[in-house]
């Protein structure tokens, strides 16, 4: 058995925008999928509980995941090509989600979708064509509005800002931080892109081959990161700042069939000593700022 996503524990309060980040294949989407309740069928969910507002989501039955899917908690999917039905017209569903959740007439569905094509800088009349009729932009800016017609509580995006120009990248955070001014939107969002994180999240989690390694306030992760993991990641991305130069993060992530000893990261940290291959560090908290190594203070 493989543990593609491992004892992670996080939450996510009313209005506050959560960054997820770490390398491919870490969990991130994994995480996402669970949390919905859309894992394939070979994915098992051995224990725990995905609490929301005091209900549990892993207990609920069918007719109550269905409501809680996009009325409570909406998700952009990653790979907004495959997303949408080829064989209806996009504005069709979305009147269709609008439709099923909530007592409205078809022409008030239509109108509150257009307003939302409209939104993500679509013209309303690109609303009216077949997903195979635009581009990859704009089915990822369609997949966008789509997620917040009813609007949900809380929306996970998976990589929304992928196949997106900067101007219309800072039109659509610039959007999800309007939804939080009107309606205390919540947002979990998945990407690589940690400048979007640093301009977004009021807190960031960093993942590594199933298991949170370090949560903080974003300024703090930034700034004083108290993981090797997360400072590597941070020294990688590259800078406008011309004194800074680009890092890497030596060797591949491990395999999860047969991981390492320890901390899963010891065998690619500057950082490890003995203690890091025979035990597996906790995640201490200190005032806010969760960080799974036994050199958090070294760092």
């Amino acid at each position: 058995m493989v543990r593609a996503v491992d004892n992670v524990d996080f939450c996510i309060d009313r209005g506050e925008f959560v960054g997820l980040s770490g390398e491919s294949g870490c969990g991130k989407t994994t995480t996402a999928m669970a949390i919905m309740r859309l894992l394939p069928r070979e994915g098992i969910i051995e224990g725990g509980e995905v609490d929301f507002n005091g209900m549990n989501v892993l207990a609920f039955a069918k007719r109550n995941i269905e409501a809680f899917r996009w009325k409570d908690v909406s998700m952009i999917f990653q790979g907004a090509m495959n997303a949408l039905n080829p064989v209806h017209r996009v504005v069709d569903q979305m009147i269709d989600a609008i439709r099923i959740h909530e007592d409205i007439s078809k022409e008030k569905a239509r109108e509150r979708a257009i307003e939302l094509v409209e939104s993500v800088g679509i013209e309303r009349s690109r609303a009216s064509a077949y997903p195979h009729e635009l581009s990859g932009g704009m089915k990822q800016r369609l997949m966008i509005a789509l997620s917040l017609v009813l609007p949900p509580t809380l929306v996970i995006a998976d990589e929304p800002t992928t196949a997106l120009d900067v101007m219309i990248q800072a039109q659509i955070l610039d959007l999800f931080r309007q939804l939080r001014n009107k309606t205390s939107l919540s947002l979990l969002i998945i990407t690589h892109d940690l400048s979007v994180l640093a301009e977004t999240c009021d807190k960031v989690i960093i993942m590594y081959a199933g298991k949170i390694v370090e949560e903080a306030p974003t300024d703090k992760l930034f700034n004083e990161p108290a993981h090797p993991y997360t400072k590597k990641l941070i020294a990688s991305f590259p800078s406008i700042l011309a004194d800074k130069e680009i890092d890497y993060i030596p060797g591949n992530p491990p395999d999860l069939i047969d991981p390492p000893s320890g901390c899963n990261f010891h065998p690619r940290c500057d950082y490890a000593i003995d203690i890091c291959a025979q035990k597996e560090p906790p995640l201490d908290d200190e005032d806010g700022h969760r960080a799974a190594c036994f050199r958090r203070h070294e760092i």
